[in-house]
């Protein structure tokens, strides 16, 4: 398939996939499906859209929106049409559940398996889903945003302003922490023995 253009695709993925309203930036198609099309929407794309390269597939935390969940996103191209199409659903977080695109995709095998480790999303019927990059006995999901920045428990931030924060903020509440950083006395080097950073 070649010389097709993202309004193009989007037309077609609207029939194909009985999706809402395809999103189109910068070129670039924006596919969003329910988990339970995930498979069935990466296969049409594969078949139907010639995009033979799975580039990537990550995952971004959602779970402070409504609804809440972990959005899983893979990232799909056309080497002879030049075309690519970006691939999203929205893993619900009740039930990080979502099926493996292993079958459809051999090179989503990593990635998933990166996913699975930093947000906890389990890939069903992934043929390997051992830890990939963390240590023996990790414990936590170091990108999602609940998870505790140690380091800046241990050592301040140099600067007067936290990231995320403006000089404002920093000048109407000088002592607030940063997100994801609890309370000193409840953690790290000044913790009083028997607090749970969790409560």
């Amino acid at each position: 398939m070649t010389g097709v253009d993202a309004e193009e695709i989007a037309l077609l993925a609207g029939a194909a996939l009985a999706m809402g309203e395809p999103e189109i930036g910068h070129g670039l198609l924006t596919v969003t499906v329910a988990p339970t099309a995930w498979c069935h929407a990466l296969e049409w794309a594969r078949d139907e859209l010639d995009c033979s390269l799975f580039d990537f597939l990550c995952g971004v935390d959602e779970l402070d929106a409504d609804p809440p969940g972990i959005l899983v996103v893979a990232h799909l191209h056309c080497p002879a049409g030049r075309h690519h199409l970006l691939l999203r659903t929205l893993v619900p977080a009740d039930d990080l559940r979502l099926p493996t695109a292993t079958g459809v995709y051999r090179g989503a095998n990593w990635h998933e398996r990166e996913t699975h480790e930093m947000f906890g999303v389990d890939f069903t019927g992934h043929p390997n889903l051992d830890p990939l990059l963390l240590p023996d006995g990790f414990e936590g999901l170091p990108l999602r945003k609940d998870f505790v920045l140690a380091s800046r428990v241990v050592k301040q931030w140099p600067g007067a302003v936290n990231p995320g924060q403006s000089a404002g903020d920093a000048a109407r509440r000088p002592g607030k922490r940063p997100p994801g950083v609890p309370d000193p006395a409840r953690w790290g080097p000044a913790a009083r023995p028997g607090t749970d950073p969790g409560t």
